[in-house]
This record gives structure tokens, sequence and C-alpha cells, in this order.
């Protein structure tokens, strides 16, 4: 089988290419870096896209040509053609949905064109679709976008009525991750019970109960730890107070929930090798501010083990940022009283796409309909 993946993001364009008989996820893959992982491809590259060239689209959407563009260009220079028996692309935010792999439909694209919550990976089903489409019998898929919703009851509800809880996550590596461990472990992700914390420039916690992910936080809109670029949940009132200052346009308020947030507004940097540099040269604020998110993410994993009465089979860390020696072990020191816990560092997301798209060539997987 020979798949495409497509994963746009907020500075960057990645594709990857994979056509062997065996899938990524192998046993032996287990306990490599991502890094190593992409061996498995007969092509990974990410197109990066300087802020000059996005500045020139008013909307995301608009970028929708352009990106498609430089795709097939990169595929032309590699030498590939268009005879894949899948193209696969990252989930957009357009509306909730059970967690799965889905075929990409009209309906999916139209909805993902008008998405409320404007993210690049919009385009990602866009573009699988109008790719597919060229190609006489290849399937367009998308798997577990970031607005899968299996929320129990008890999750959906807030302090007002006004403000129903939903959840906005990077379920796509926090699902593909729990299965690696249950493979690993020769065990099934539908008999576990799973805590997995994603640390990239925003963070989700996830209880997972056999299979479906009952509680999330909606890391993009501000809920849950504070993160590199994203506030977290904020006190209410002072929040408030801030939006009828009169200091701040609406726009401007939005940027310090997500984007100049997090680290990035304390710190002035969401990278965390460099506040790890100033830490050791002595920097007091940096040392304060990255613990005091490492604080707020394992209280939020602790709270994640009362969703699930405490029977948590293990705790799992994922994303970039858990390449980060100082900050996983401090997270570890702080939950690891609850049940074991796993690294895996990386986004995976490429390799988790593959994945789900090679699982429905081969029959393990049934797709859904949007």
């Amino acid at each position: 089988m020979k798949i495409l993946a497509i994963n746009p993001g907020s500075t960057s364009t990645k594709i990857a290419v994979y056509e062997y008989g065996t899938p990524v996820d192998e046993e032996r893959s287990n306990d490599m870096a991502s890094s190593e992982l992409y061996s498995e491809f007969s092509l990974i590259k990410s197109i990066p896209h300087s802020p000059e060239d996005l500045m020139r689209f008013e909307k995301v959407s608009h970028q929708y040509d352009w990106r498609k563009a430089l795709i097939h260009k990169e595929l032309e220079s590699a030498g590939y053609k268009l005879d894949f028996d899948a193209v696969v692309g990252r989930g957009s935010l357009a509306k909730p949905v059970e967690g799965g792999v889905y075929i990409v439909s009209q309906k999916m694209v139209d909805d993902a064109k008008n998405a409320e919550h404007q993210h690049a990976c919009d385009l990602g089903c866009i573009l699988a679709y109008d790719i597919a489409s060229e190609i006489p019998g290849c399937l367009s898929l998308t798997a577990d976008p970031g607005v899968v919703d299996e929320l129990c009851d008890y999750a959906r509800i807030s302090g007002s009525p006004h403000c129903e809880r939903i959840c906005i996550w990077h379920a796509l590596n926090q699902r593909a991750t729990a299965r690696k461990y249950a493979k690993a472990i020769g065990k099934r992700y539908e008999d576990l019970n799973l805590i997995v914390c994603h640390l990239g420039g925003g963070i989700s916690v996830a209880a997972h109960e056999h299979g479906r992910a009952i509680d999330a936080n909606n890391a993009l809109d501000g809920e849950g730890p504070f993160s590199p670029e994203r506030a977290g949940s904020l006190p209410a009132v002072s929040l408030i107070n801030l939006c009828f200052s009169g200091k701040y346009t609406q726009d401007q308020l939005l940027k310090r929930i997500a984007g100049h947030a997090g680290l990035q507004a304390h710190l002035g940097t969401t990278n965390v090798i460099e506040i790890e540099r100033r830490i050791k040269e002595g920097d007091k604020k940096a040392e304060l501010i990255l613990n005091a998110m490492i604080y707020h993410v394992a209280k939020a994993i602790a709270s994640e083990g009362a969703v699930l009465y405490g029977n948590v089979d293990a705790i799992l860390i994922t994303g970039g940022m858990a390449r980060s020696n100082y900050v996983v072990e401090r997270i570890i020191k702080r939950v690891e009283y609850m049940a074991p816990v796993r690294v895996f560092p990386g986004e995976n997301e490429m390799e988790a796409l593959v994945y789900n798209a090679g699982a429905v060539l081969r029959g393990e997987i049934e797709p859904k309909q949007y």
C-alpha cells in the first residue's frame, strides 16, 4: 500500500509518504524516538512557512491553493506520482465527533471551510479530499480530529448554564500513544484506563476509560494548565475585569489566551531549552515560572485520577516537550504515586495518520461516515 499523509500546521505543512507492507506501529518501534520512526517513511518533509508568507492571507482558508501547490511541488521534486491508495489529512476543528477514522466527504469539507475555530489543521481533510479525487480508487481519510468529543455528561457541565464545557485536545497523538502503549504490554487500548498528557505549545490532559476519552480539557481556548503558548484556566473575575478595563481590544485579549500567553507572556519565549539554560545560569524567575507550569500539569493529571475513581493502569506523557528531562522528571515525581508513568516523546502525528490509514486499507478498522 502507498499512503500520503498531510498535516497542516500554524507555521509549516508536513507531508509523509509510506509505501511498505508493514505497519508503522510495529512492536519493534514502541521504544523508538519519533525521529527514528521516520525511517519507516520513504519521504518525510516539513515545508516551512514564514510569517511574511502567511501574512498575505486574511484567513487560514485562503491559504488552501498555496499550500496545495507546495505539496504537489514537493512530491514532484521527490519523484512521486499521484498513485496513492489513500490520502489522509489531519482533522479539522469543525464540529465534535466520536473518535475514529473517517472517510472525508463533501459535507466534512464544507464544515471545515466554515469552522468556528479557525486553525491550519482545518485544511488537512480538504487537501486529502481534493488530492485523492485526482487519483482513481484512492481513499480520502482523516482520523481523531482535535474536536473528538466522548465526554461523560458530568464533564460537560460547568458552574454556569451559559458556559458548557467542550474539549479541544490532541486526540490524534493521545489515542495513538495509548494504542502504542497497550500494544507494548500485550493488551488492548479498549481494556485499559489511562491518563494521557500531551505537552506541546498547548497542553491537553485526558482520562481514557476503556477506549473512550471521557474527560479532556479545552487546550485551545483557555482551560487546564498553562503552557508555552496558552494561558490555561484563569481567575474568572480577574479576566472579566480585564475585559472591561478598556486597555485591550477583543483581539488583543484573545491573543492573551492563546498565542501571547503562558511561558511566552511570562518569559518572552516558548523555548523550554532556552528557559532551562536560563535556570542553570541562576534566573530565579525562569525557574519559578517553569516549575509553576509543571505544578499545574501534575495537578491536572491527578484530577483525572478522580475521574477514573483511582483505577489507573498507567500515565502516559507525550508531545514535543516530553523530550525535556527537566519537565518530565518533575511531573513524574508528583504523579507516580497513582500509576506507572511512561514517556513517548514527540508529536507522532504523521505516524498516527499513516497507522490509521493503513489499518483501514488492511481491513482492521471500518472507517466511519461523517
